[in-house]
């Protein structure tokens, strides 16, 4: 799994998640099941997001066999990269 996050501050202010799962993954039914996985996984953890973040999860192959535990310690790990890349990055502007 990969995220991106990034910020814009001229948005809403609640941060908004977007998933890209692609034929890759699977057929239909694997997909929409990974999207959904992913949504609820998601929904817990939106105040680790910066408050105008946007984040961007892009499931890999692998993510159709994970179980719900798998993908949310993936999805878990890639926010924490994501959100240090973001403040890295911010640092380096100041």
């Amino acid at each position: 799994m990969v995220v991106h996050l990034s910020e814009d501050p001229e948005g809403a202010a609640q941060p908004q998640v977007g998933f890209v799962v692609s034929k890759a993954v699977g057929n239909a039914v694997h997909r929409n099941l990974v999207k959904r996985r992913l949504r609820a996984a998601t929904a817990s953890r939106l105040f680790v997001l910066p408050a105008h973040g946007r984040a961007v999860v892009r499931a890999l192959p692998g993510a159709a066999l994970a179980s719900f535990e798998e993908l949310s310690a993936d999805l878990d790990s890639g926010l924490v990269r994501a959100t240090r890349r973001l403040d890295e990055r911010a640092g380096e502007r100041r």
